[in-house]
């Protein structure tokens, strides 16, 4: 069976749930595999160019060595940024022509599974000109929550479309079960996981001192509780909090001493980065994007031992009772918090366990999502 995946992120970006679920389809099936990279699907603003400049320092040296495998060949569709307007698919389309025979082509009289990794006009497209051939929308965010206005009511209308006509909606966390509640019969859900073929054994650490360190892998966006990063290195003055990753929300004023802020990094540096943290740190704000989450680094936190500190948002809200999770009280004793957490010690059994159900491998054999 063939697979046409058009993808919420770039081929070339770093590994996300995207990436692995090609690989794990194309482990299962053996055959070719066309993944669409995404077009702009709002309206610019002006901090897209800030972020698209950020974005690419950022990922350079991560994005360097990447190829596309022999199996899988990459599309990149151009577009006009007006895809809220109505009749923009018309005119896009225009731009389209090219790859819609691509994809033609591609499926053939072949097997053929089509999956949507993001709502777009052009996914609507695909699933008028390819009706009978079964297709997927993995709804990994609640993708109108990022937008605003005009783009955030298109962005809901295409997203309701796309549930309609697709064979099968998997979400990555309760909150989207939620959202798709009137869609019951097609929703399975698959929460996300991690890459644990990429962590080191169980048991290393990377630790050079005796200091405690706070530490947070991840892109700093708007979703980012600054305030609450700030209060807990003023409660805990004696340990490092280590930020890791590209900065799109400044702090709100000048750092306390104890925080350090460090550009982003690839996969695999993060990863040995996180072997020097005493606490995996997850401080999201409570907003309508933060309430369908499912962050991938609650898993990779735990895969490598650490206890999780994290506030309460998403699925991480769902979590209270889980070994080696604790949620913060914000307006509670925060140093008293960060005690709780680093008398947590999981036992080794624990932690391999946790890596065997919670692979990327395990979660999409769990629900056999395109098998």
């Amino acid at each position: 069976m063939r697979l046409v995946y058009l993808s919420p992120v770039p081929w070339l970006s770093f590994a996300q749930r995207p990436h692995k679920y090609v690989e794990w389809f194309h482990a299962k099936n053996e055959d070719a595999v066309l993944w669409i990279d995404p077009y702009p699907t709002r309206l610019p603003v002006l901090n897209d160019f800030l972020m698209q400049e950020a974005g690419a320092r950022s990922e350079a040296r991560s994005v360097a060595a990447l190829d596309a495998p022999s199996w899988l060949t990459v599309a990149c569709p151009r577009s006009l940024p007006i895809e809220p307007l109505p009749g923009s698919g018309a005119v896009n389309r225009l731009f389209w022509n090219k790859l819609l025979q691509l994809v033609d082509s591609f499926i053939g009289k072949k097997d053929c599974l089509l999956v949507i990794g993001k709502p777009t006009e052009l996914a609507l497209q695909l699933l008028v000109r390819h009706p009978c051939i079964p297709s997927l929308y993995d709804a990994m965010d609640d993708f109108p929550a990022f937008y605003r206005g005009i783009s955030r009511t298109s962005m809901a209308r295409r997203e309701k479309a796309i549930a309609r006509q697709v064979s099968r909606i998997v979400v990555s966390s309760t909150g989207l079960a939620t959202r798709f509640a009137g869609f019951k019969e097609k929703v399975v859900l698959a929460l996300n996981a991690c890459a644990v073929e990429a962590l080191p054994p169980v048991g290393i650490t990377h630790k050079t001192t005796e200091q405690t360190v706070l530490g947070y892998v991840g892109t700093i966006g708007a979703w980012f509780d600054w305030p609450l990063v700030f209060a807990l290195a003023q409660a805990n003055p004696f340990m490092c909090v280590r930020l890791i990753g590209p900065v799109y929300l400044r702090p709100p004023g000048q750092l306390p001493a104890n925080i350090e802020l460090l550009p982003a990094c690839d996969h695999a540096t993060a990863i040995r980065s996180m072997l020097e943290f005493s606490v995996g740190l997850i401080p999201f704000k409570r907003t309508d994007l933060t309430a369908s989450v499912d962050p991938i680094k609650y898993y990779e936190y735990k895969a490598l031992g650490l206890p999780v500190l994290s506030t309460r948002f998403g699925e991480m809200a769902l979590r209270e009772y889980s070994p080696g999770v604790f949620l913060l009280n914000e307006k509670g004793d925060l140093a008293g918090q960060v005690e709780r957490a680093l008398k947590y010690e999981y036992q080794k059994d624990e932690v391999r366990q946790f890596r065997t159900e919670n692979s990327w491998e395990a979660r999409f054999e769990a629900i056999n999502i395109g098998a």
